[in-house]
């Protein structure tokens, strides 16, 4: 029998809003650490919280519990978070060639 993983998780208008402040603290201190602009802030905020969520979603389906609060996972979503961060950071400074080959 398999069972939705979401099904377990009752997620609340707190349990969300806390998740979201933690996500974003984590896109915050990675921003003062590796610095830039306003854009590359609001590029390490969305890539923070969808880690989040992704580090969120692999603790329920595989059944991992690290630092729980409750039904959040705060550990595996920071975990998310910076694998997030550390990845979209090393493929945002990739940068391309302006040259003609012809």
């Amino acid at each position: 029998m398999i069972i939705h993983p979401l099904s377990f998780f009752p997620i609340t208008l707190p349990m969300l809003l806390f998740a979201l402040l933690i996500a974003l603290l984590c896109g915050v201190l990675f921003h003062v650490l590796r610095g830039g602009n306003g854009w590359r802030l609001l590029l390490y905020f969305g890539l923070s919280t969808l880690g989040f969520a992704v580090g969120q979603w692999v603790s329920i389906a595989r059944g991992w519990h690290l630092l729980a609060f409750g039904a959040l996972d705060i550990g595996m979503g920071v975990i998310g978070s910076v694998i997030f961060l550390a990845l979209g950071e090393w493929l945002s400074r990739i940068e391309t060639k302006n040259e003609s080959g012809v």
